[in-house]
């Protein structure tokens, strides 16, 4: 997040300003080097679980293929569902992670390069169509894999214990926030990773 948003939010909103002054910069970095599929995959495997209980069954599916860093779409579809249930996901985890591995393949789940391209609306249009994935799980993707910056998840159930969730910022039209209505996420939070799609886990929208 750059130090220009952090600046234009803190003058187009004082509690915000006094906030963002209180914790510091935001140093929320991209995970560039993850795919938007492994994104995807990594994010369902985390909804509506713990943070721990989440990363041990996702680290048991990633040693199911141990010459891998992670899988791709070829290997989980090549994985019967047994397998993918004995590492801890569920039935309907199975089946959404095959569907985002189908569609990857198929071309519906794009490229890092490709997705650049694309705006915000456009990506959660497409990805949205894929079994388990909701806004939320997309609007996480936009921000901590492509480093959108002007996203803001109306979802997040905790943004009022923030003290950012005031009208201005819930409503997306106000013009005041525009380019860095995801940086104001951190004007309350701080350095805290809470905001992490795979440390927060909440069900799909």
């Amino acid at each position: 997040m750059t130090l220009e948003a952090l600046e234009h939010l803190a003058r187009a909103d004082k509690i915000l300003g006094r906030l963002i002054k209180r914790v510091g910069p935001c140093t929320l970095k991209p995970q560039s080097r993850r795919t938007p599929f492994q994104s995807l995959v990594r994010s369902v495997a985390y909804q509506q679980l713990n943070g721990t209980a989440a990363a041990t069954i996702l680290g048991r599916v990633k040693a199911l293929y141990p010459t891998r860093r992670f899988p791709t779409p070829e290997d989980l579809l090549a994985t019967p569902d047994e397998r993918l249930r004995g590492a801890g996901l569920s039935r309907a985890k199975t089946a959404a992670i095959k569907d985002i591995a189908a569609k990857t393949i198929a071309g519906v789940v794009p490229g890092s390069r490709v997705m650049a391209g694309m705006s915000e609306a456009e990506i959660v249009e497409r990805l949205t169509t894929l079994r388990g994935v909701g806004p939320w799980t997309v609007e996480m993707l936009l921000i901590f894999t492509l480093g959108r910056t002007d996203v803001l998840p109306v979802t997040v159930v905790f943004l009022a214990r923030t003290g950012v969730a005031h009208q201005d910022v819930m409503g997306h039209s106000s013009p005041r926030f525009r380019i860095s209505r995801g940086v104001s996420l951190f004007g309350g939070v701080g350095k805290a990773p809470v905001l992490s799609p795979f440390e927060v886990s909440l069900p799909p929208v």
